[in-house]
């Protein structure tokens, strides 16, 4: 019977690189931090323990964990000595009892797969397994030194051998320990070193020597990408993408230009959806089967219906709920709004805080004044009516089915159903008033010629 699975998530780092006030680990990619990835990646493996580690005063880092991975215990590594020393500081979490896995939280791109490899390794017999890749470029990186299959130690590139650096064989960075030797392997890392850091990598010659398996496992480089300043996070940002995008072409959604279409991660996009070039998705967008998102569009928080057409230029704030077979057009907003069967907003209108009900039309230029200043009010539309173009609704209001809104109007008041409401005012003809206006003018602008 295998033993069950910590991972250990390093996220004490600096972060300086980043220039920002916000810590390196909840810096974003795809829609949610870095940290959160990587303990969604665990969660997937079917790792359901977890400790984070963090640096002093980071009870945002906390909070972030405990949030996507409920139960994972927090701990504080004071003072930065290392790799190991930052595994040691969840030494209340590490027992005999329990495989170890390690992983970083700036590292963002790690596959489920890769963590269920180094479960696989540990029940095969391995007392440490790490992940290892081959770089067309290995400078910079630890060796992996293995012969005849045997992991026999790490050595960091200053360290290295002539001969060790012609090794292509990279370290990753993250290993897996086992629960009957890994607590002993880590206590006996020790500090002799430039440094005077306790180094994880250390672990594997110390397994070596005291006769034990140590095994490497190969992976994409992409996945053990780490993030240290703004270019890493695009770099990262842009291999997320590609996967996202992949996944979703799979999936059977067409995208006329992907590299232009930007994904969250947590977007769900139904078969035979078109999405044209130039497209954003926030997180918590849901698009059902046959919708298509024409150029240049926005989408957050939003679900689109079966059907539905948005766009071009169309912009879905969250709370945004459309239907099937609804059109929102170019230059529409529409935020906290149900907007129903088949009803339309072709052009140049904000609906907010509001229900558009099933069939109706709302004309060019309209918007609900949803906002007075200090709150925010509802403007209920039913099924069937029509708003002409220019028109104000301000909330609350309610407009019943089938009512017709004359263009221009500024409605403040209920409105019932089959009625018209036209609230604008008088028009006025004065004949001959605009030639003689004209005349004024002119004889005006002569006037000042002369002077």
């Amino acid at each position: 019977m295998s033993r069950p699975t910590l991972a250990v998530i390093l996220a004490a780092g600096e972060g300086t690189r980043m220039k920002s006030s916000l810590p390196k680990v909840l810096h974003p990619i795809a829609g949610r931090p870095m940290l959160t990835h990587v303990l969604a990646s665990v969660r997937e493996a079917g790792v359901t323990q977890a400790a984070v580690v963090v640096g002093p005063g980071r009870e945002d880092v906390a909070k972030v964990a405990q949030t996507e991975l409920p139960g994972c215990a927090v701990f504080t590594q004071v003072e930065r000595k290392g790799t190991a020393h930052a595994v040691l500081a969840a030494r209340q979490a590490l027992t005999e009892s329990k495989d170890v896995i390690v992983l970083f939280a700036d590292t963002p791109l790690m596959r489920p797969e890769s963590i269920e490899m180094l479960k696989g390794a540990l029940a095969d017999g391995a007392s440490i397994a790490v992940l290892g890749f081959h770089a067309a470029d290995p400078t910079g990186y630890g060796r992996l030194i293995v012969e005849d299959g045997v992991l026999t130690a790490i050595v960091e590139e200053k360290d290295a051998t002539s001969a060790q650096k012609a090794v292509g064989f990279c370290n990753g960075g993250l290993m897996a320990l086992s629960g009957e030797h890994g607590l002993a392997l880590l206590e006996a890392i020790g500090n002799d070193n430039a440094k005077g850091e306790y180094y994880l990598t250390d672990a594997a010659a110390i397994a070596h020597q005291r006769g034990l398996k140590t095994v490497a496992l190969s992976i994409a480089e992409e996945e053990v990408q780490g993030v240290n300043d703004r270019a890493q996070l695009a770099a990262a940002e842009a291999v997320m993408q590609s996967r996202l995008r992949a996944a979703a072409l799979r999936e059977g959604v067409t995208m006329i230009a992907p590299e232009t279409v930007f994904l969250s991660h947590d977007t769900r996009i139904g078969n035979d959806v078109v999405i044209e070039p130039n497209c954003w998705f926030g997180p918590g967008v849901t698009i059902e089967s046959g919708a298509v998102i024409h150029a240049f569009s926005h989408l957050e928080g939003a679900s689109v219906g079966a059907g539905t057409s948005v766009g071009p230029f169309a912009r879905l704030r969250p709370g945004a709920r459309l239907a099937e077979e609804v059109k929102v057009g170019n230059f529409v907003e529409v935020k906290a709004a149900s907007v129903e069967k088949g009803a339309k907003i072709s052009h140049l209108s904000y609906i907010g805080d509001a229900r558009v009900g099933a069939e109706a039309n709302i004309g060019a230029g309209t918007i609900t004044c949803n906002y007075d200043g200090y709150l925010k009010h509802r403007t209920d539309i039913g099924a069937g009516v029509f708003v002409g173009s220019n028109s104000a609704l301000v909330a609350p209001v309610t407009i019943g089915d089938n009512a017709n809104i004359g263009a221009g109007s500024v409605i403040t008041r209920d409105v019932p159903a089959d009625a018209l409401a036209v609230a604008r005012g008088r028009q006025v003809a004065i004949g001959g008033w605009a030639r003689t206006y004209r005349a004024r003018k002119k004889e005006e602008k002569a006037a000042k010629g002369r002077g």
